[in-house]
């Protein structure tokens, strides 16, 4: 930090991440984060999906984690849940999987269908 306005920056981008984090927006994203999903990458995953909705300063999304879905052949999963439609649950999420998903999935509407596990 070598300036005032760069700590008013870092803490504006800081408070925004943590607004995806509430939980009081439509559409929510969920990383699962059990053991397996974090030794499969799911850290990273949570951290591009984060990235990449603030980059396209994406609003009403939530991104929360959860523990273990008991699909550990599958980690990283990514649910995303819009009310009124089903869940949509991405397995073998990697960084590049993760913001393709916030591109296609979220920003245009397109369920990218070979990457979910039923």
């Amino acid at each position: 930090m070598k300036s005032l306005a760069e700590l008013d920056k870092l803490r504006e981008k800081l408070q925004e991440e943590m607004r995806l984090r509430e939980g009081r927006e439509d559409v929510k994203v969920v990383v699962t984060m059990g053991t397996c999903g974090i030794a499969s990458g799911a850290r990273e995953v949570l951290t591009a999906i984060l990235e990449e909705i603030s980059k396209r300063g994406l609003k009403g999304v939530t991104v929360t984690q959860t523990g273990c879905a008991g699909l550990c052949h599958c980690e990283p999963l990514v649910e995303v849940e819009r009310p009124g439609r089903d869940k949509v649950t991405y397995g073998h999420v990697d960084e590049k999987k993760a913001r393709e998903i916030v591109v296609s999935h979220l920003v245009n509407g397109q369920i990218i269908k070979e990457w979910t596990i039923k």
